[in-house]
């Protein structure tokens, strides 16, 4: 027979001041956190490791460490979090006015240099108290993340996903060609020879360059030479400045850090525009609080002409 944990017994605080070890890896700023003394935590802290029969944090010179156990819990108890607040709080009479709600929002670095400078505007001026935690995972995290209520919203492109998940159009994009300034391809008619014989930066954590490009060039029966995986786009314009690496990426992100250092070239071969849509789950679908939120990323990609 399985042990079982009388839930009566326990003080589900305790699931609050985890996370806020989890997150601070310090006990006074711990407890700073959650509003509580030192001691508290301290003692709120023992609590948590008869409960669980683990050491969950250990101190090191860098501070408090969570062991493998805390780390496998972490994840868990943040959902659980997450959910008993959605569920105290009443959706019918959300006002963003005065919500101190916290959104979960799956963006990459790419898609988010267009659009969370503007979303992050008009939530400072309209709501306040609304703050936003954006997380990058890959396509198969982000589906999973939505069906298990870990994320309110992804804004990401060509998703697969059950029909669970619900989805609307933002704005259309294209890929294009980056290189350096001082890059030979910098100037006059870009080739297809001249693309190929150069070796590129890739994006590793996002499949979007190599649907568009990888794809079409496999399909004529070539490809390109990769010298460089990176993880976050934001790492682009710094490395072919410094290099004669050519990278391929979302011609309005590319607008967006393009100047005096990098140049935008067409591609020299067809390649399909895509979308990048929002996406989340059919429980929300009537949610005012989702609402919302997908109203004031309409009115951002409006405001930035995105969607022209």
């Amino acid at each position: 027979m399985k042990n079982t944990i009388n839930l009566r017994s326990v003080d589900l605080n305790l699931l609050v001041f985890f996370n806020a070890l989890m997150s601070e890896r310090h006990v006074t700023r711990a407890a700073d956190k959650v509003a509580i003394s030192q001691p508290a935590m301290s003692n709120a802290l023992a609590r948590l490791r008869v409960v669980f029969k683990d050491e969950l944090f250990v101190r090191t010179a860098k501070g408090m460490e969570p062991t493998p156990r805390a780390l496998e819990l972490a994840e868990q108890i943040h959902s659980i979090l997450l959910q008993a607040s959605r569920l105290m709080t009443s959706d019918i009479q959300f006002d963003p006015g005065t919500s101190d709600r916290t959104f979960s929002v799956r963006m990459s670095d790419l898609v988010g240099i267009l659009i969370l400078p503007g979303l992050t505007a008009r939530l400072r001026a309209e709501a306040a108290g609304v703050s936003l935690d954006t997380v990058h995972l890959s396509p198969e995290h982000t589906i999973d993340a939505l069906e298990t209520d870990r994320l309110d919203l992804a804004v990401s492109m060509e998703l697969q996903h059950t029909s669970a998940i619900r989805s609307e159009t933002l704005f259309t994009d294209r890929m294009a060609c980056v290189v350096g300034k001082r890059h030979p391809l910098a100037q006059g008619k870009l080739t297809l020879k001249q693309f190929l014989a150069y070796s590129h930066l890739r994006v590793s954590m996002s499949p979007t360059d190599i649907r568009f490009v990888d794809s079409v060039l496999a399909g004529k029966g070539l490809e390109r030479k990769i010298a460089l995986n990176v993880t976050h786009w934001l790492l682009v314009p710094q490395i072919l400045q410094e290099t004669d690496l050519v990278a391929v990426m979302s011609e309005r992100a590319a607008q967006q850090i393009s100047g005096a250092d990098i140049v935008i070239r067409e591609l020299p071969f067809a390649a399909p525009s895509f979308t990048w849509r929002a996406y989340w789950h059919r429980r929300y679908e009537h949610s005012m609080a989702h609402q919302w939120l997908r109203a004031q990323l309409h009115e951002v990609v409006n405001a930035r002409a995105l969607n022209e």
